[in-house]
């Protein structure tokens, strides 16, 4: 079989990589330019700091007219590496010293501090000298530092390098990685394939049958599963072929033999002879309407292929509506949790609403009692002593009642914008979970179940908050609702650490736990252990998905029956 001049996998992984080297290389040069300008940057800043620490001492000298002072001040700043040339000039414009690199200038004097970039490479920064004196402020002349590109590269030639190394060093794995993956995944089963197909021997079909050893599901199974298919109907095809022919070969040897006696007995059997054509035309037609059959059996084949193709379409769009139905039961079920906290926080807020209507009421019954010893001056200074005290005491109950409401409204209402909205933004870890805890109090604080938080102070994280409070929330409510259904007192504790620049989050509880097979499922769609009994079995696969895909960070599950339930999450402290 001829060689293929141009592979589908390596034109494939050439216009990828190519691709690929494009985005490198526009990236690594505009890294490479960002450097440069900030090294830039830093060095006329540096040229400025120059300025501040020797202008007094060179207005003076100056001012003075101590050329020698002057050209001392000048070699000092020659002396250091940014400053590769400089040129003083005299208030009439004359040219004190000239040092290293200059350039040609305008005769004007300068009036105030300029930055300019001249060719090959050079800029300078220019600068009056001003002498005050006396409260008077006299120009004596004006200083041009240079400086050059030789002086930036020098800054940034091990950072260039890096950057120039790094990319290599990600390319050439790339490639590799590539080059394996399009091997392994796509040429070598193709040749295999290939091979096996050159192989084809039509006399015995069914030893060129495919074999192909891959662990996905996936297009080249597909190919195999057709040709094998293809195969498998040549072989039907070929045994009744060889059954039409054994039986034509057995009309042919009765008739041969027929003719043998004919030609033995011509003149006995004139008659018989006659009646044995008559069998001969209706073999035949035996045999046509075989063929007959034969082709309607492919026309039969050919129709219960298409549809099968139709049959497959109409799964591939029952796919899809099932992930849309998927995704839809998804959001649901992140409503009906804002919809939990919303009916908890409701029945928090009630007590200390209803304390503080209560102490409304008794000042107001009060202040009534007041205002009529008033009106009849009865008032005592008894009395108003003590509405006074008892004023104290009911506003100071109001204020921490209605300031418990507070708490509780601004809590609820952080974990609630943060549950419908993904934006990212910097918040206290340990904080925010204390918050989301706090609106989930209503469903274990009615029973003798214990949650337990331990979270380093002050733990910043960078992450959008509504995943973690769906995190926490689903996971908890699980624990509540699966983990203690045969325990009065269960326990849920809620570690978190930071490792590096890794926030791990210990999750576990002392329930019942889950069998191998259960936790084998646990992040399965639709899975739950109480189906039938209101477990949408959305829980912890929105978990999963939260972790994985808006945290960047992998979940992992352990248990054994009847030693609870633990997961360890892990993401990182910043997204960006």
């Amino acid at each position: 079989m001829a060689a293929v001049k141009t592979g589908l996998s390596r034109k494939l992984l050439t216009r990828v990589l190519s691709v690929y080297f494009a985005l490198t290389l526009i990236v690594t040069v505009g890294q490479i330019f960002t450097e440069y300008l900030s090294t830039k940057n830093h060095v006329e800043e540096e040229l400025q700091t120059l300025k501040n620490t020797f202008s007094s001492s060179l207005t003076r000298a100056m001012w003075e007219i101590n050329d020698d002072q002057v050209r001392a001040i000048a070699e000092g700043l020659m002396s250091i590496p940014i400053v590769e040339g400089l040129q003083v000039r005299g208030e009439n414009g004359n040219f004190i010293t000239e040092q290293g690199i200059r350039k040609s200038r305008s005769p004007n004097p300068v009036e105030r501090e300029v930055i300019e970039d001249h060719s090959g490479g050079v800029f300078s920064y220019s600068f009056p000298l001003v002498f005050k004196f006396a409260g008077r402020e006299s120009t004596v002349g004006d200083v041009t530092l240079y400086s050059s590109f030789d002086t930036i590269f020098s800054r940034i030639e091990v950072g260039v390098f890096f950057l120039i190394g790094n990319a290599i060093v990600k390319t050439t794995f790339l490639v590799f990685l590539f080059m394996t993956a399009f091997r392994t995944m796509l040429s070598e089963p193709l040749q295999n394939i290939t091979e096996q197909m050159g192989r084809f021997d039509p006399e015995r079909p069914e030893e060129s049958k495919l074999t192909l050893e891959v662990k996905d599901d996936n297009e080249l199974l597909q190919l195999r599963d057709s040709y094998n298919g293809v195969i498998d109907d040549l072989i039907a095809s070929n045994h009744k072929l060889k059954s039409a022919q054994e039986e034509l070969t057995a009309a042919n040897t009765k008739l041969d033999d027929q003719n043998l006696v004919l030609e033995q007995e011509v003149a006995k059997k004139t008659a018989s002879l006659s009646q044995i054509m008559l069998d001969l035309e209706q073999q035949k037609d035996e045999l046509i309407a075989h063929q007959r059959e034969l082709r309607q059996e492919n026309k039969n084949r050919q129709y219960i292929e298409s549809e099968l193709r139709k049959k497959n379409d109409e799964l591939a769009g029952s796919m899809q509506t099932l992930n849309q139905a998927q995704q839809q039961l998804v959001e649901s079920e992140r409503m009906a949790s804002l919809g939990g906290l919303v009916a908890g926080i409701t029945h928090d807020i009630n007590t200390p609403l209803g304390v503080s209507v209560t102490a409304a009421s008794f000042l107001q019954e009060r202040l009534i009692n007041l205002k009529q010893d008033f009106e009849d001056t009865s008032l005592t200074s008894k009395s108003m002593a003590s509405f006074i005290d008892e004023a104290d005491q009911t506003a100071k109950l109001l204020l921490n009642n209605l300031g418990r409401a507070s708490d509780l409204i601004a809590s609820f209402k952080q974990v609630a914008v943060d549950q419908t909205s993904e934006n990212e933004r910097d918040f206290d870890l340990g904080e925010y979970i204390a918050e989301v805890l706090q609106s989930l109090q209503f469903g274990y604080k009615q029973t003798k179940h214990n949650v337990t938080v331990n979270c380093p102070p002050e733990l910043i994280v960078t992450c959008a908050p509504g995943a973690i409070a769906q995190i926490v929330s689903n996971l908890t409510v699980n624990s509540l609702n699966h983990a203690f259904e045969d325990k009065a007192v269960g326990n849920i504790n809620l570690n978190v650490e930071a490792v590096d620049d890794q926030v791990v989050m210990h999750f576990e509880d002392d329930g019942k736990g889950l069998t191998k097979d259960e936790l084998s499922q646990l992040f399965d769609a639709f899975f739950t252990t109480k189906r039938g009994s209101g477990g949408s079995g959305l829980g912890t696969h929105i978990v999963y998905n939260l972790v994985t895909q808006s945290l960047n960070g992998k979940i992992d599950a352990q248990s054994e029956p009847g030693k609870g339930l633990r997961y360890t999450i892990t993401f990182p402290i910043s997204q960006h």
